[in-house]
């Protein structure tokens, strides 16, 4: 298709493969064994693409990556802790494996939002 890797992307990646990361343990405990398997397959798949993408980058943007990293983990931090106050505040107690799922979603369109808002105009 053309296009470069850029280590944005591969932020992207690496935080959709934490996302999936947070959400086996809701279906391990919630015993659906079937999308548990399917989130597997899953985080292998887009595991392979980000090594795939990590050999594709250049010196100088993998050198931007660390930055990328910390960005997404404390857009991490903030989703798990916006969702923490939001169902304190507006639901029962859900379990600490749907309030880290749902933080990890949260804390991924933070960084996707970040990433976007600080793109330079094309």
């Amino acid at each position: 298709m053309g296009t470069q890797p850029t280590p944005e992307r591969l932020s992207l990646m690496l935080g959709l493969v934490l996302l999936m990361l947070s959400t086996l343990p809701r279906y391990l405990v919630g015993g659906h064994d079937n999308r548990f398997n399917l989130i597997l397959i899953a985080l292998v798949v887009v595991a392979g693409v980000a090594a795939a993408h990590w050999r594709l980058l250049e010196s100088e943007a993998r050198a931007r990556l660390p930055r990328l990293m910390g960005r997404l983990g404390l857009c991490m931090a903030l989703g798990l802790a916006g969702m923490g106050l939001y169902h304190a505040l507006f639901t029962d107690f859900i379990g600490w494996e749907l309030l880290i799922a749902h933080g990890a979603t949260l804390g991924l369109l933070f960084h996707a939002l970040s990433i976007w808002l600080r793109s330079p105009s094309a």
